[in-house]
């Protein structure tokens, strides 16, 4: 028997909203221009946000205002000092593309990713992952349709599965770390958090077996960019 434990944050958690200001960025870029070169990066601490990078454009984007417009979305309604520091990408990189007529070489500061597909799910996910990606996408949806004056943007979710001879064999453990706006009562957010979101991905008989943590370190009112940053 062994346990394998995979995590997932929440829009607001830090890095998945420094992930998405660099993606909006991006998105922007491509719809006015195709062929353009972007390799954007952001960081976040506290009200400050800085956008930097280097990008080989024909597009005029306001980088300030898709940083600011999607902190909004994620559900961050303070004012953000958002700076910019992006130039042209540098000619001795872009050579390593230019000079290639095939352009198949690269750029030669790309980083390269690998995984695996299994048959655990439909998704072709490993469960534990796939579960904790769920439950994050559902406690996102959750507090914006319904519950923005009880929680807040920031979180993670922990999903540990208990495997037998390879194959998954039940849900162990769930911890879920939700941030809640102050002075809110812990057993309406567990009921919201058990009944409302983990019953939207796992079945009754699963949640009853399985060890279900809620803010399992205590209270979790100061959160995303002003509790960490990335």
């Amino acid at each position: 028997m062994k346990i394998i434990t995979s995590e997932s944050v929440f829009s607001g958690h830090p890095d998945k909203v420094c992930d998405q200001i660099s993606d909006a960025i991006l998105d922007a870029i491509l719809e006015q221009d195709k062929n353009a070169r972007v390799a954007v990066e952001t960081a976040i601490k506290d009200d400050f946000v800085l956008v930097f990078g280097e990008v080989t454009t024909t597009a005029k984007v306001d980088y300030k205002e898709v940083a600011i417009k999607k902190l909004k979305e994620i559900g961050y309604d303070e004012t953000f000092n958002v700076l910019e520091k992006i130039s042209r990408q540098s000619p001795d990189i872009a050579l390593g593309v230019d000079s290639s007529e095939s352009h198949e070489q690269g750029a030669g500061d790309q980083g390269i990713m690998f995984g695996y597909a299994c048959n655990e799910t439909k998704e072709l996910m490993p469960l534990p992952i796939m579960l904790a990606n769920q439950i994050s996408k559902e406690m996102d949806k959750t507090r914006k349709e319904k519950y923005s004056h009880i929680f807040g943007p920031d979180g993670k979710c922990q999903v540990s599965v208990e495997y037998e001879k390879g194959k998954p064999k039940k849900v162990k453990t769930i911890v879920v770390s939700a941030q809640t706006k102050s002075l809110i009562n812990r057993e309406l957010y567990e009921d919201i958090i058990i009944n409302e979101v983990l019953t939207k991905v796992l079945d009754y008989k699963a949640i009853r077996e399985a060890e279900i943590l809620i803010n399992p370190t205590g209270e979790f009112v100061i959160g995303g960019p002003y509790a960490d940053s990335s």
